[in-house]
C-alpha cells in the first residue's frame, strides 16, 4: 500500500477514534436544523412576503434556508482544523507521528487530504439536515423546495466551503502551537473581529472593496449571499467562483505556511 495512503488512513483513524468526531457532528447537525428552521420561518413570514424590500425569489428563499446554518458549521470545521494539529502538540503525540512518518511534508499532506474529506463529510451531514428541515417548512408554507439547479449548486459548494475552513484552521493550529490560544484566536477573529472590521470598513467607499476579500464575506458570496455592512449598506461581492478562489487562497496559504513551519520546527 502506498505510504501516502497509509498516512491519510492514519489521520482519519486519529480523528474517528476520539469523541470529538461525533460531538462536532452532532453540533453541526443541530445548528443546521435550528438555523434552517429559523430562516425558513423568518423568510416566509408576512413581513418578508408582502412584496416589500425584503421580498425574495423562490431560488433565493430556498438557498437562504438550506445554507442558513453554514456560519456556525464553518466555525466548527475551523475548530476541527485547529484541533487536528493542536491536540497533537498539546498531548505530545506529534513526536510519535513524525517518528512513524519521518517525512513531515507527507504528514502535512495527509492532514490536508483528511481534513478536506472530514469537512466534506460534515458538509453532507449539514446539508442533509438543513435540506430536510427547510424543505418540510417550505412545503408546508406553500413554497417550492427545489426552484432550480442553482439551489443544488449552493448545497454542493457548502461541502467545499467547510473543507476549506478546516484547512484554514489547520494553518492557524500550526502557526499557534498552543491549542487553547489557537482555538480562541481563530474563532474570535472569525466571529468577532471580522464582523466588526466589516462594519467599520463598510462606512468607507474604499473599505467596501476590501471587505469582500474577508473569509466570511467570500463564504457568503460562494453561497450566493450578499454581505451586509452597517445599516442599509450592501458590500459588493465576487461571483461565486471568484469568492471560492479567495477561500482556496486562504486555505492554500495557511496550509503552505503551516507546512513550511512544521518542516523547520523542533517538536521535541
Amino acid at each position: 500500500v502506498d505510504l501516502m495512503v497509509l498516512a491519510i488512513r492514519s489521520e482519519f483513524r486519529k480523528f474517528f477514534t476520539t469523541r470529538m468526531w461525533w460531538g462536532m457532528g452532532l453540533a453541526i447537525i443541530l445548528a443546521s436544523v435550528a438555523f434552517s428552521a429559523l430562516y425558513a420561518f423568518i423568510f416566509t413570514s408576512d413581513v418578508m412576503t408582502d412584496g416589500g424590500v425584503g421580498a425574495m425569489s423562490d431560488t433565493e428563499l430556498a438557498s437562504g434556508v438550506y445554507t442558513g446554518g453554514i456560519q456556525v458549521a464553518y466555525l466548527l470545521t475551523l475548530a476541527i482544523g485547529v484541533l487536528t494539529v493542536g491536540s497533537e502538540y498539546r498531548h505530545k503525540t506529534i513526536t510519535g507521528t513524525f517518528l512513524a512518518t519521518p517525512k513531515r511534508a507527507r504528514v502535512m499532506l495527509a492532514k490536508v487530504a483528511s481534513l478536506l474529506g472530514i469537512g466534506a463529510l460534515y458538509g453532507i451531514a449539514s446539508v442533509a439536515a438543513s435540506f430536510v428541515t427547510g424543505a418540510i417548512i417550505l412545503s408546508v408554507k406553500g413554497h417550492p423546495i427545489w426552484p432550480d439547479a442553482s439551489v443544488g449548486r449552493s448545497l454542493a459548494l457548502s461541502l467545499l466551503v467547510l473543507g476549506l475552513w478546516a484547512l484554514i484552521g489547520l494553518g492557524i493550529g500550526i502557526l499557534i502551537p498552543n491549542q487553547i490560544a489557537a482555538l480562541f484566536i481563530a474563532i474570535g477573529v472569525a466571529w468577532i473581529v471580522e464582523p466588526l472590521l466589516t462594519v467599520l470598513f463598510s462606512t468607507q467607499e474604499w473599505g467596501r472593496g476590501i471587505v469582500r476579500f474577508f473569509p466570511s464575506s467570500a463564504t457568503g458570496a460562494v453561497l450566493g449571499q450578499s454581505a451586509q455592512g452597517g445599516p442599509g449598506v450592501t458590500i459588493p461581492t465576487f461571483e461565486w467562483w471568484g469568492a471560492a478562489l479567495v477561500l482556496v487562497a486562504y486555505a492554500g496559504i495557511m496550509a503552505a505556511v503551516g507546512t513550511f513551519l512544521t518542516l523547520r520546527r523542533d517538536v521535541t
